[in-house]
């Protein structure tokens, strides 16, 4: 039998999907009244930020009129101008900040050396081995030295025709006056040995004329000429060049009888092209053109028949040779006559003060020397607070001694960059660096009665 009250009530068909509809209406509902609460919000948000920018506008505004009244009061009452203000304050702010800036020129420093300083010291060291050369400095003589003094008679000739002949055949000045001894006196190098070796060769032979001197000396020339293109040759093939047109080598070999600061010109270009070779193989730079420019830095010393610098003189040969830009950039710039235009040219230009500003390499003249000593001392003297100043080791080192009541510790680190910078406006060309220290020492001292 079939039981009325387990039986369910039957739902309506269209029930169901009405209460999804009614759920999702009030989603919607609920969705739309969040959106118009966040868009009431972002409206509040500009509001309050556009206020924002205008009171800002108006404090910014405000604030400048404040500086303009500032500034015209403090005219008025220090009678200066914006200009003159602003650096009496960049002068109070200087003090205020000499601690900060000492303490930031020690931090520098100290990072700088620490990263630098044991590679740098590598490399140079390794291309100053390089640069040992083994060839002998033969000083050209002034002097020969007579085996007696009847020669000189014989020398001078009857009414002075041979030594009057010997000077026409030569080029030089024949100088007697010394007992023993003859002085030969010319600025070619090359003439003055032509005559040296010539008035040997006379002496030697015993027969001095007229006739015989013309043909002696026209002998030496063709001898020393020869001597003269091996030696440049040679000093191509040692450092790595090779197929020059004899014109460039015979002004190469004419380095032999040259001498910088005492310093011979083979010795030094040899130095000089090994270092500057080692150095651009370390810093993988084109060692062909550093080379080159260390080859042919100061081949202008030898030219002798035209005016000018023997960097302008060198640059012009190159172009005249046509040699690339970059080579002859290298010796137009190695006394920093210009900027340097590329890395090569700073390394022609290290390896030639290292060459040059090597201990016992060079010796100058008394009273430059002097000059560039007083010099650098007098950079110093003209600080104040300093006391006393010192240019050791050839001008390589100053110390400055500074009066510990008138200057801080951090006076003097600053101290010490000015005259830095001072040093390097006042010499161009430098044969090496120049160390400043400044020395800062307070003593109390007392002494016994008893």
């Amino acid at each position: 039998m079939f039981d009325l009250k387990k039986q369910k009530p039957r739902q309506h068909p269209h029930e169901q999907p009405d209460e999804q509809a009614r759920k999702t209406i009030e989603e919607a509902l609920e969705i739309e009244k969040r959106i118009a609460e966040t868009e009431k919000h972002i409206e509040e948000r500009e509001r309050a930020l556009k206020e924002e920018s205008q009171r800002t506008q108006r404090l910014q505004k405000e604030l400048e009129e404040q500086r303009e009244k500032l500034l015209k009061k403090l005219e008025a009452v220090s009678k200066m101008s914006q200009d003159e203000l602003k650096r009496e304050l960049l002068s109070l702010w200087e003090d205020k900040m000499q601690s900060e800036i000492a303490k930031r020129i020690r931090q520098s420093e100290e990072e700088i050396q620490a990263k630098t300083q044991e590679k740098a010291k590598e490399i140079l060291l390794d291309a100053m081995r390089h640069g040992a050369t083994d060839y002998v400095a033969e000083y050209t003589l002034t002097t020969v030295t007579l085996p007696s003094e009847d020669f000189k008679g014989r020398i001078i000739g009857k009414d002075g025709r041979n030594i009057r002949a010997f000077e026409l055949a030569t080029g030089i000045d024949v100088d007697l006056e010394e007992e023993g001894v003859i002085k030969l006196s010319s600025f070619d190098a090359v003439k003055r040995e032509i005559a040296r070796v010539s008035l040997e060769q006379l002496i030697k032979d015993g027969r001095i004329q007229p006739q015989r001197i013309e043909e002696v000396v026209v002998k030496t020339k063709k001898e020393i000429e020869r001597s003269i293109f091996q030696a440049g040759e040679e000093l191509a093939h040692r450092v790595g060049v090779y197929n020059l047109p004899n014109e460039i080598l015979t002004a190469l070999g004419k380095f032999k009888y040259r001498y910088s600061y005492g310093q011979n010109m083979i010795i030094h270009t040899l130095e000089e092209t090994k270092i500057g070779v080692a150095l651009a193989h370390e810093l993988k730079c084109d060692v062909d053109v550093v080379r080159l420019g260390c080859l042919f830095h100061d081949i202008g010393k030898v030219i002798t028949d035209k005016e000018g610098s023997h960097v302008e003189l060198g640059v012009e040969f190159l172009k005249k040779h046509g040699f690339p830009q970059k080579v002859i950039g290298c010796v137009a710039s190695h006394h920093e006559d210009i900027p340097f235009p590329s890395v090569e040219a700073v390394i022609v230009y290290i390896a030639d003060a290292v060459s040059g500003g090597r201990p016992g390499a060079r010796h100058e003249d008394f009273d430059q020397y002097l000059k560039r000593i007083k010099t650098i001392e007098d950079v110093a003297k003209t600080k104040q607070g300093v006391r006393e100043a010192y240019a050791l080791q050839a001008g390589r080192e100053l110390r400055v001694i500074v009066k510990p009541e008138e200057i801080t510790d951090d006076e003097a680190t600053v101290l010490a960059q000015k005259i830095k910078e001072e040093l390097e406006q006042k010499f161009d060309v430098f044969p090496g660096q120049i160390k400043v220290t400044i020395i800062r020492e307070f003593r109390a001292e007392e002494t016994t009665q008893i």
